[in-house]
C-alpha cells in the first residue's frame, strides 16, 4: 500500500515538474500598440502573434496589448529599446525629430499613393534597419495607412479656410503643417482622439479613413477632404537581446510571419480604403473632393517641408531621396518597344 502511495506521488511530482519545465520553455513577449483592436494593423498584428506561436510549436507566445492600453504612442519605441517589452508597433514619423528618416513617409506630396509609398520604403528600410541595430532593436515588418486626409467642420476651398482651426497634431510633421497653414496645433494621440473631438479640444485634422472610422469622428465632424497627401507607415520593431535569445528555427518563425503580416498587411490597407470611405458616407460624413486651389496650396506646403527637411536630415536623407527619385523614374520609364519580327 506504501509502495503504491510512494509510486502515485512520485508520479504526481513528476507530472507538475513536467509541467514546471513546460511553462518554463515557453517564452512570453508583450506587444504593445497604439490602435483599437479592431484597426486593420492591430488585426494584422494579432494573426502574426498567432502565426508565430503556431510555428514555433508554442514555443513564443506573443500577446498584442492593444489601443495604448500598455504604453502611450510616444512611450512604445523606447519601451522595446529599453527591454520594458520585446517587441512593439510604432508610427514612425512619431519619432522624426529623433532622426530625420523616421519621418519621410509624413512628407506631404512626396508619395501620395500605394504603389509610390511602396517604392519609397524599399528604398527607406535599409537606413531604417541600421539606424534600429545602433539603437538595439530590429525592423520586423512595416505597413502603410491609407491615403491621407483633411477632417474639417466646415467646407474649405484653400488653406487659408483653415487659419485658426485647432489643429491635431500628433506627429513632428502635422504640426509642422499646422504651423505654415496657420492653424492652432493641439498634440493628441489616436486613443485620445474621441474625447478630444467630443469636447471640441480639436476640430480639424488630418489622417485616414481608418482613423476616421476607428475614432468615430463623424459623430463630430461631417467633411473629409480626399487630398491623397501622404501614407504613413508603422513599423514592427524587436529587441535584439531579446530575437537573439530565440533559438534559430523560433527566429526563422518570427522572420516568415513577420514577411506574411507585411505582405497581408500593406493589400489589406489598399482593400479597406475604399470600404472606409464607404462606411464613412454611410456614417453621414460627406466625402469631398479639393479643390485645385487646396492641392496646390497643400502641395506648397509639402513643397516647404520637404526642403527644410533635407537640411536637417543630411547626407543619409539626400541619399534616400535621390534613390526613390530614381526608382519613381525607373517605373514610370516606358518599356522599349520590340523591334518587329522579320517576315
Amino acid at each position: 500500500m506504501k509502495r503504491r502511495l510512494l509510486s502515485q506521488a512520485l508520479l504526481t511530482t513528476l507530472f507538475a515538474l513536467g509541467g514546471i519545465a513546460s511553462a518554463q520553455a515557453q517564452i512570453k513577449w508583450d506587444l504593445p500598440a497604439a490602435y483599437p483592436a479592431n484597426n486593420f494593423h492591430t488585426e494584422n498584428l494579432v494573426q502574426f502573434a498567432n502565426d508565430v506561436e503556431k510555428a514555433s510549436g508554442g514555443k513564443l507566445k506573443i500577446t498584442v496589448h492593444a489601443n495604448a492600453s500598455l504604453f502611450k504612442a510616444p512611450e512604445i519605441k523606447r519601451a522595446v529599446q529599453g527591454g520594458q517589452a520585446q517587441i512593439g508597433e510604432i508610427l514612425l514619423a512619431n519619432f522624426q525629430n529623433e532622426w530625420q528618416l523616421f519621418g519621410a513617409d509624413g512628407l506631404p506630396f512626396l508619395a501620395d499613393s500605394y504603389e509610390e509609398s511602396f517604392k519609397l520604403y524599399k528604398v527607406q528600410r535599409p537606413f531604417l534597419e541600421k539606424k534600429l541595430a545602433e539603437q538595439g532593436m530590429m525592423l520586423l515588418y512595416s505597413v502603410a495607412w491609407p491615403p491621407q486626409g483633411i477632417y474639417v467642420k466646415k467646407e474649405i476651398a484653400s488653406v487659408a479656410d483653415m487659419r485658426g482651426l485647432k489643429w491635431r497634431a500628433y506627429s513632428p510633421a502635422t504640426g509642422k503643417i499646422a504651423e505654415l497653414i496657420g492653424a492652432q496645433p493641439v498634440t493628441i494621440q489616436a486613443a485620445e482622439l474621441s474625447q478630444a473631438l467630443a469636447t471640441g479640444v480639436v476640430e480639424s485634422y488630418m489622417s485616414s479613413g481608418s482613423t476616421g472610422y476607428d475614432s468615430k469622428t463623424y459623430e463630430s465632424i461631417k467633411y473629409w477632404y480626399d487630398t491623397q497627401a501622404w501614407l504613413p507607415k508603422n513599423a514592427v520593431i524587436v529587441n535584439k537581446k531579446a530575437f537573439d535569445a530565440l533559438d534559430a528555427n523560433t527566429q526563422a518563425a518570427v522572420l516568415k510571419a513577420a514577411a506574411d503580416a507585411e505582405a497581408r498587411g500593406w493589400k489589406v490597407s489598399e482593400e479597406k480604403n475604399d470600404w472606409y470611405k464607404k462606411a464613412l458616407t454611410d456614417k453621414g460624413m460627406k466625402i469631398m473632393t479639393p479643390s485645385p486651389k487646396l492641392i496646390a496650396d497643400l502641395k506648397q506646403v509639402g513643397s516647404i517641408m520637404l526642403a527644410d527637411w533635407q537640411k536637417k536630415a543630411g547626407p543619409d536623407g539626400e541619399a534616400m531621396i535621390a534613390a526613390y527619385v530614381k526608382a519613381s523614374a525607373a517605373a514610370a520609364k516606358p518599356a522599349a518597344a520590340k523591334p518587329a519580327a522579320k517576315k
